[in-house]
């Protein structure tokens, strides 16, 4: 069995702050891993006209220039997502949504705080009454039920497989799934049922969720309905470390060198509070990057 690469410094998240961290991680020839896809970032569907020296942009246009600085001075760059990580007490070792795993010296979680909403009528008022935006917090709650998962991108299909592990029956609705085949062998093999082309218009209930409505005028009895839009979150990845949060428990707990409660793990930008601005992104990522090239380098001289 081939053993998995190992990098410096592996890098969550393709906004401003992921690609700042790299290109400073890079900069000091550590062996550096960027993970994410470009438009999960709000950035990239965003103009900006308030960063310093910059006239009007877009964000599509900040993020490429970016990528290409980061691959220029040596980051690797994979356009996709992380399912799991775990420590051993000295490396952490990620697994891809291609199935792949790899291990860092370093982690630097850059992936932004905003919770995605599905904006249907019963998401807001059944949140917490059978609505949750985190298979890996909630799955519990639902063994031997029927469950629903919404969403098209790799936080709905590993949450989708995650929940056979409880539920006795998991729906997967997508208006177009697009996860790499090791997760679609995965869908299939633990049973999921996946409804390609299918959205859901409305969660049914009054107290508690009782079913979904579809698109098409059909509906679904289901006890819960997981809403996982785009990555991981940060609820998800930090459940896996123990990752200390901020009172709202919605932000990462970062000290000013960007580093968490954790030794080699490392956070950036929105995840770690507001203000939600590129300017301190940007600022988070240079430091997160520095200060984790520079811990990956003093591990190997220990």
């Amino acid at each position: 069995m081939t053993e998995p690469t190992l990098y410096d410094v592996v890098i969550l998240g393709t906004g401003p702050g992921g690609l700042q961290a790299a290109i400073h991680a890079a900069r000091k020839k550590a062996k550096t891993l960027l993970l994410g896809r470009m438009d999960n970032s709000s950035l990239y569907w965003a103009h900006v006209e308030n960063y310093c020296c910059q006239l009007k942009i877009s964000g599509e246009d900040i993020l490429n220039t970016g990528r290409e600085q980061a691959i220029s001075f040596g980051a690797e760059i994979r356009d996709e997502d992380v399912l799991k990580i775990e420590s051993d007490g000295s490396l952490f070792s990620l697994e891809l949504e291609s199935g792949e795993l790899i291990t860092g010296k370093t982690v630097v979680i850059a992936t932004g705080s905003s919770r995605n909403k599905l904006k249907v009528p019963g998401e807001k008022e059944l949140l917490g009454k059978g609505v949750s935006y985190c298979v890996d917090c909630d799955a519990g709650f639902y063994r031997n039920e029927v469950v629903a998962v919404t969403g098209c991108r790799s936080a709905a299909a590993s949450g989708a497989v995650a929940l056979t592990n409880f539920a006795s029956e998991v729906h997967l609705y997508c208006e177009e799934l697009d996860v790499a085949e090791g997760l679609i062998t995965q869908l299939k093999e633990t049973g999921v049922k996946v409804h390609n082309g299918s959205k859901i218009q409305k969660i049914l209930g009054e107290n508690e969720v009782t079913g979904v409505l579809l698109e098409d005028g059909s509906s679904q009895n289901v006890s819960g309905v997981f809403i996982e839009l785009g990555a991981k979150g940060v609820l998800e990845l930090t459940a896996m470390l123990g990752i200390q949060l901020d009172e709202s428990m919605k932000y990462i707990d970062a000290d000013k060198k960007q580093r968490t409660n954790i030794p080699g793990i490392y956070a950036a930008g929105d995840i770690c509070g507001p203000p939600l601005q590129m300017a301190k992104a940007v600022g988070e990522g240079c430091v997160a990057g520095i200060e984790a090239a520079t811990y990956a380098k003093k591990l190997e001289m220990d």
